[in-house]
């Protein structure tokens, strides 16, 4: 597999030897020094040039690049807006393990967006095109504080979509269970735990995508209830990781409000886990919800 240094000095010696490439910058997780370094970082390029088509049209350029495993051309597809006069993307997988995300922009189109993330890092600039950017900073993802609105609405979300997984599981529906627990449930809870690492760190820190790296900052007994909310097919599984969740959810809760000095209505949460207990006891032949 190559290393880094192999990797940036192939990125420079293809962008010197071609006129048509003023500029060089990074993006991503190699430019994050918060972000353990480890084998499966991609590196995130942008070449800025002075027309996207001539490298669109020409499917063998990328080849310079290594021995391509398998790839994708996120803007030929169909489902998703695309700028291809301005930005056009490859995503490139090679042989030897290394993946890039390599991206052609126009110098217009780079000096407008080069400023979107602040997780950015020049490393060429051949005419002195583009503008100054300041070092390169994850601040932007850092956790933010929540008004006493947002976290109003995330406890509303969460208990009151529970009431979903709830019918779900008990007519048995394990794909839709699946979807609305860990697309809208589960999404309630991952804002909780930021809010809770939020107030450890004094809201300095970001939890990443997904809240990936909840465990550097909440204990290990904590982090590991949370893993524990996840469930595959078995329903009954399932019921147990919801109650798990919801008990997590309240405790997190409760830490939350005390540490905003926000209020939290208990009991609202209390009977939509006592309906969740309920719709659990249900019988299969039940005509009625609630006799």
């Amino acid at each position: 597999m190559r290393d880094e240094t192999t990797m940036y000095k192939l990125f420079m010696d293809i962008a010197n030897a071609d006129d048509r490439i003023l500029a060089v910058y990074m993006n991503g997780s190699r430019t994050n020094a918060n972000v353990p370094k480890d084998i499966f970082q991609d590196y995130d390029i942008v070449y800025v040039v002075k027309e996207t088509k001539p490298f669109i049209e020409d499917k063998d350029w990328i080849r310079k690049f290594g021995n391509v495993l398998y790839m994708q051309y996120p803007d030929e597809s169909p489902d998703y807006p695309s700028d291809k006069e301005n930005s056009y993307g490859w995503l490139m997988q090679f042989d030897d393990g290394v993946r890039v995300d390599l991206t052609a922009q126009t110098v217009d189109y780079a000096r407008e967006h080069i400023h979107d993330d602040k997780l950015c890092r020049i490393l060429m600039d051949k005419e002195n095109i583009l503008p100054e950017v300041p070092d390169s900073t994850d601040s932007d993802y850092y956790v933010k504080k929540p008004s006493l609105e947002q976290f109003q609405a995330c406890i509303n979300e969460f208990w009151w979509c529970s009431n979903n997984i709830a019918k779900g599981l008990w007519r048995g529906e394990m794909p839709y269970v699946q979807d609305m627990t860990n697309f809208v449930v589960r999404k309630q809870l991952e804002k909780m735990l930021s809010w809770k690492v939020g107030i450890i760190t004094d809201f300095g820190v970001s939890v990443g995508k997904s809240a990936k790296y909840l465990h550097r900052w909440i204990g290990e007994e904590e982090y590991q209830r949370y893993l524990n909310t996840y469930f595959g097919g078995n329903v009954e599984e399932a019921w147990q990781a919801v109650f798990s969740m919801c008990d997590l959810f309240e405790s997190v809760t409760e830490y939350v409000a005390k540490g905003l000095g926000y209020t939290y209505n208990r009991e609202e949460g209390r009977a939509a886990a006592a309906f969740l207990k309920h719709v659990h006891e249900l019988p299969k032949d039940a005509v009625e919800i609630i006799p």
